[in-house]
């Protein structure tokens, strides 16, 4: 599984009002570290995440890339020797920072154009277009399913409630996969907003729950292009963010026939709000007033 560090503590000088306030106290950051992506041992990506399922991130960022198409695509992912040498005997330490993945579908050397680096405030850039995204797509987003609010309300509250890591340090973004009648299967942190939604369907990609037709893909942080472009290629047709959406998201999840839902707010009086940008047939509004 690898290293699981996704808080560290620190000390902080708190200044409130403009005067010290309470001295040195301790404070518990996110962690953010590198992690050198491989495919069959040549180099593809370098993203900075939250260290912890990194299996599951480097099968949902291969996923999204298409690169791969199911988990029997991958032979083996394993964690390569850093480059940091301690001890007397001058040994090579596994920093768990550089993971490589041998695959079945891709020759020695990694079929790609480019490598490229993410960081923690952008997805994978390089897809050119919504077109583009849509002949990478490999389902079509016809679920006719619909989904009352309240669901997503309760959803939400739970999901908040799952964010440990959040609630330590106040900077780490969340993903879910949820089941169109609020369970929630998997929960992922990262600092990355796009590493916690490559951890969710990397998971959903080794459980063979591609496409997730039956699901909603939810995000503690704004809904953008790439996000929706992942929730696309896994064959997620709606996907429910707290915060905003941009608008290229907006035009995505329109042509691509996806639900796309923002600032949604769930209460504990059972109230609750969200903006519905694309797809409200999706929802069941036949008990709304």
């Amino acid at each position: 599984m690898g290293r699981v560090t996704d808080a560290r503590r620190i000390t902080t000088v708190r200044v409130r009002d403009g005067r010290l306030f309470s001295g040195r106290k301790g404070d518990h950051v996110a962690v953010e570290e590198p992690l050198d992506i491989r495919v069959n041992g040549q180099a593809l990506s370098m993203t900075m995440r939250t260290p912890g399922h990194d299996v599951e991130l480097v099968h949902g960022l291969l996923h999204a890339e298409g690169l791969i198409a199911s988990r029997e695509d991958v032979r083996e992912a394993r964690y390569c020797d850093g480059a940091v040498v301690t001890g007397e005997e001058g040994l090579p330490e596994n920093t768990y920072n550089v993971m490589d993945v041998a695959t079945r579908t891709l020759p020695i050397a990694p079929i790609v154009a480019r490598t490229f680096v993410t960081s923690s405030a952008c997805g994978v850039c390089g897809t050119a277009s919504i077109d583009a995204v849509r002949t990478k797509g490999r389902y079509t987003l016809d679920a006719d399913w619909s989904i009352a609010p309240q669901v997503l309300f309760d959803v939400q509250q739970r999901f908040d409630e799952g964010q440990a890591v959040f609630r330590r340090t106040g900077g780490i973004h969340g993903a879910a996969l949820v089941r169109r009648d609020g369970e929630i299967l998997v929960q992922r942190e990262d600092v990355g907003r796009h590493n916690a939604v490559d951890k969710v369907i990397g998971w959903a990609l080794q459980q063979d729950l591609l496409p997730a037709a039956d699901c909603f893909l939810l995000v503690s942080s704004r809904a953008s292009f790439e996000i929706a472009q992942k929730a696309y290629m896994a064959g997620i047709p709606m996907l429910v963010c707290v915060s905003a959406a941009s608008s290229l998201a907006v035009e995505t999840a329109e042509t691509v026939g996806m639900t796309l839902i923002g600032f949604l707010r769930g209460q504990a009086d059972g109230d609750g709000r969200m903006n519905v940008y694309t797809g409200p047939e999706r929802l069941d509004l036949s008990d709304a007033a």
